[in-house]
């Protein structure tokens, strides 16, 4: 008895191991169909993996070499801006150095340091808000697009010294302009005073300045006070520059502290006003969306102005002006209180223009204004829908 038990234990054990893989061998082909399909799916899933990949391999074309060029460019500014870093560190270092070996020249000769260097005055705080309309980057190629990063940068550092500073606000802040100043400018308008970027549209960011400008508005300046005191009526110019089918709808009176700038617009703009935002669209597409700014502000019941470039100055070229050329117009504005002096002090040399005499002795020929709207030259970041376009009279 004891020693068949152990033989018995030994058999049972492979006898197991061979029951089982006889019944499964003698399992009926439905059966048979259940087991097969793990090692099947397995196969179809690996082959449905790999398959995509070898699709997406030989779906994608061929760079061109302008795209080949653009990534090595890329990559060529990417690795070097550390040395970029480090030569701007030096320059700034040695102008420092410079800077103290003059002075120390200079008082060695006896000559007061204060009467060479005056201080500018401290920039006064006005209660004017200027908006830029971001909302517009499915119209613009990446190059125009950083293009209009460059004018929002100068349009701050423009801002940040001048004599009165406005409050400067940047809506639709979530497209690939927020991406270019994050990834690519390391978040430096973090760092920005005076200057609030809003993911929300332009209106939000008026609601916005408004409450601000109750609060912390700044001082209300000579010239804006006569806006108030010598209020002008907002009169319709007698030739439309973009006529349009259905009727001008009437401004609503929740946005009447809101003025859309465009050279679309019928109407001029006389004077800034107090407590008022004053909306650019930041649109950098030569021309390519006629009045899109201006068919915006319309629609939503918003008054549109342009400057009166026609009625100040003459111009050999084109009005158009970048983005930060009407910012600091609109600063002049504020320091000189008239308009002529801006547009002279601002506008390029480049474009020729001379200060017009107001008794309209310098007047154009109107038949050049369709020739000029033709011209298809025309300089990187530069926007026609903030300006005002070529013509000699003020209805253009």
């Amino acid at each position: 008895m004891a020693s068949t038990q152990p033989d018995e234990i030994t058999q049972s054990t492979p006898m197991e191991g061979v029951t089982s893989s006889s019944s499964s061998s003698t399992q009926p082909k439905g059966d048979t169909s259940q087991t097969q399909p793990d090692t099947t799916n397995a196969t179809a899933a690996s082959t449905s993996q790999e398959i995509p990949a070898a699709s997406d391999q030989a779906v994608q074309p061929p760079m061109s070499k302008n795209a080949l060029k653009r990534m090595r460019k890329q990559q060529e500014w990417e690795d070097g801006k550390d040395a970029r870093r480090k030569m701007r560190k030096e320059k700034r270092q040695a102008s420092r150095l410079r800077k103290r070996e003059e002075k120390a020249t200079l008082i060695a000769q006896g000559v007061d340091i204060s009467t060479l260097n005056p201080r500018k005055p401290a920039p006064i705080n006005v209660p004017v808000s200027i908006i830029f309309d971001c909302d517009f980057e499915q119209y613009m190629v990446s190059k125009e697009i950083i293009s209009l990063g460059s004018q929002i940068t100068r349009s701050y550092s423009e801002n940040r010294t001048t004599r009165y500073r406005t409050q400067l606000w940047v809506s639709n802040w979530n497209g690939k302009l927020a991406e270019r100043f994050r990834d690519v400018l390391d978040d430096k308008h973090n760092n920005w005073k005076g200057i609030d970027f809003i993911e929300g549209d332009f209106i939000e960011c008026a609601e916005k300045a408004r409450e601000k400008m109750k609060t912390d508005g700044g001082k209300m300046t000579e010239a804006l006070q006569r806006s108030i005191d010598e209020k002008v009526p907002w009169v319709r110019d007698e030739k439309d520059p973009l006529p349009l089918p259905d009727p001008q709808p009437e401004p609503r009176e929740e946005y009447k502290d809101i003025v859309y700038l465009s050279s679309d617009s019928p109407y001029t703009l006389d004077r800034l006003e107090p407590n008022t935002s004053y909306v650019i669209g930041g649109l950098v597409d030569k021309n390519r969306e006629k009045g899109i700014c201006y068919k915006r502000a319309r629609q939503l019941g918003i008054r549109t102005a342009r400057l009166p470039i026609g009625q100040y100055m003459v111009m050999q070229s084109r009005q158009v002006l970048a983005t930060n050329h009407v910012v600091e117009i609109m600063l002049k504005w504020l320091e000189y209180e008239n308009w002529g002096d801006a547009f002279l002090s601002v506008i390029p040399k480049r474009k020729g223009g001379q200060l017009r005499q107001q008794d309209g002795t310098e007047e154009q020929d109107d038949g050049n204004d369709d020739e000029e709207e033709e011209e298809p030259e025309e300089r990187d970041g530069e926007n026609e829908d903030v300006g005002e376009k070529t013509g000699p009279t003020p209805a253009n």
